[in-house]
């Protein structure tokens, strides 16, 4: 069976061997001369293990599991190239421990069950214990992963699984609760940049043949985007080309031939970075739907991290179309959901249907200005206690306290709304949301200031003399609220003077 990790994983019965033997470990190949140079640079200790230093401290559930300190089970979560099945290694070659490899690509129930019947037996037979490793355990069924419980309970077998998918989601809970889930990070890029450089020099990967030009080794990089066997794969075709070249160095022109990709010109950490995603933004709040995808293809070629991409639509969603259309956000976070669902590069897809929706979209900032004006209040000591009627009435005591006294409930008036004060005294009046012309909030627009006079409980603006030239406002031709908002039938604006107008405005906010 084939795993799409570091190495690949054999047969999932078997004997274990000596980690450097011909056999490998049981379950995996041993590493040959001519194995790929992201198997050849493998960490044989622990300290070799670059990134996920959050896992490395001393005493930590990484190294209890490495050093066989502790027999727990662990599922490993991270992305691709972070080291899950690197780990996995570390564990079979460091202890006694009869270790046993599957993918969960290829395995099925039949095989777990076998690996877990000859723990057993070795187990009452006084034999060591047995460590399962299950590559990509997300594509295990409900029943497979079933067929792990009793197993995992009663430690029959320390399980280690690993996962490029949330563990929340694609393992089952009762599996999920008897392990310890230790979440590895995408490595940064000067981790990155430490692995291509020790597979240059060491014996085990170019043995200093060849040098990498600054230039090359940054495009190397970028194209990780934090992945280090996606980077020494790209690695090893550039020495192979540079070698048939005849050169004894890795020049930029070399990479991008042998990977096939151009080097876009774009630091994640530098001015190229902030430039771009300006660039971004702002071609979406100016409607510019095509220099938008522009940007947004450019930032994922060059090795964007995508998540950073989702999270800036879901702000935009909010910050610059807003009420104007409020599925934006829905959009967005749907998009947000899919990169961390599915991943790159077919995240991509999701990711360009929610800029073409967010740039097309008629725009409003109206949120933005509202929280940040009722924000810059509080900062400034507005907002004084909480009105009576409206605080907490449900536990014992609050009613002699006076909380909820005098409370209006909403739903008991035929229109939903009532006259009530529902901010502290001295912002009695205050207006922070103002909505724009645009898209659907043409229509809040439109009843906004019919529910601000009957919740404040002011009177109706005086009436305007009508010229003779221009025909009077009747119930008839009065512009609508929306469906279901009532208007009142005097101009007084006294409560218990609305009726439903029977007007259907939904189509406005589509102009």
């Amino acid at each position: 069976m084939e795993s799409d990790a570091l190495f690949s994983l054999g047969e999932p019965t078997g004997s274990r061997s000596a980690p450097d033997g011909p056999a490998g470990v049981d379950g995996f190949t041993a590493v040959a001369d001519d194995s790929p140079l992201p198997v050849r640079m493998r960490p044989v200790t622990l300290d070799e293990l670059v990134g996920q230093e959050h896992l490395l401290a001393p005493g930590a559930p990484l190294r209890q599991l490495v050093s066989g300190g502790a027999p727990m089970s662990v599922i490993l979560w991270g992305p691709p190239g972070s080291g899950k099945t690197t780990i996995a290694h570390l564990v079979a070659g460091a202890t006694d421990r009869r270790f046993v490899a599957m993918s969960a690509l290829s395995a099925g129930v039949k095989d777990v069950r076998a690996v877990i019947e000859t723990a057993r037996r070795q187990r009452r037979s006084g034999g060591p214990q047995t460590v399962l490793f299950i590559d990509e355990v997300h594509r295990f069924s409900k029943t497979q992963q079933d067929s792990l419980l009793a197993a995992v309970e009663d430690r029959t077998v320390t399980l280690l699984a690993a996962t490029t998918e949330n563990p929340y989601f694609s393992v089952i809970s009762p599996l999920l609760s008897r392990c310890v889930l230790l979440t590895l990070q995408p490595l940064d890029d000067e981790a990155v940049r430490g692995l291509l450089r020790r597979a240059v020099a060491d014996k085990r990967g170019l043995d200093g043949a060849l040098t990498l030009t600054t230039e090359a080794e940054d495009h190397l990089v970028r194209l990780a985007a934090g992945d280090v066997r996606k980077a020494l794969t790209a690695l090893e075709a550039a020495a192979a080309s540079a070698t048939a070249l005849g050169g004894g160095r890795i020049d930029l022109a070399t990479a991008e031939q042998a990977v096939d990709v151009a080097a876009v010109r774009y630091d994640r950490d530098g001015d190229a970075h902030y430039d771009v995603v300006s660039a971004f933004i702002k071609s979406m709040r100016g409607s510019d739907v095509d220099a938008a995808v522009h940007w947004l293809a450019r930032m994922l070629v060059a090795g964007e991290d995508a998540r950073f991409i989702a999270r800036r639509l879901v702000i935009f969603a909010s910050e610059d179309v807003g009420m104007a259309d409020p599925t934006a956000l829905s959009v967005a976070t749907a998009a947000a959901h899919a990169v961390e669902y599915v991943g790159l590069p077919e995240a991509q897809l999701n990711l360009a249907q929610a800029v073409i929706h967010l740039a097309t979209a008629p725009k409003s900032n109206s949120a933005t200005t509202a929280i940040g004006a009722a924000i810059a209040d509080v900062r400034a000591g507005r907002g004084g206690p909480v009105p009576r009627g409206l605080r907490d009435a449900h536990y014992a005591g609050a009613r002699g306290l006076g909380h909820g006294t005098g409370y209006r409930y909403p739903h008991d008036d035929q229109r939903g709304v009532v006259t009530q004060q529902y901010v502290p005294d001295d912002l009695v009046g205050t207006d922070y949301y103002q909505p724009s012309p645009h898209g659907a909030e043409r229509s809040v627009a439109g009843r906004l200031p019919l529910l601000r006079r009957i919740v404040r409980g002011l009177p109706a603006p005086a009436a305007r003399p009508t010229p003779a030239s221009e025909p009077s406002v009747t119930a008839q031709n009065a512009p609508a609220l929306s469906p279901g908002v009532a208007r009142p039938t005097t101009d007084t604006g006294a409560p218990g003077m609305m009726q439903d107008s029977g007007t259907d405005a939904a189509g406005e906010g589509q102009q």
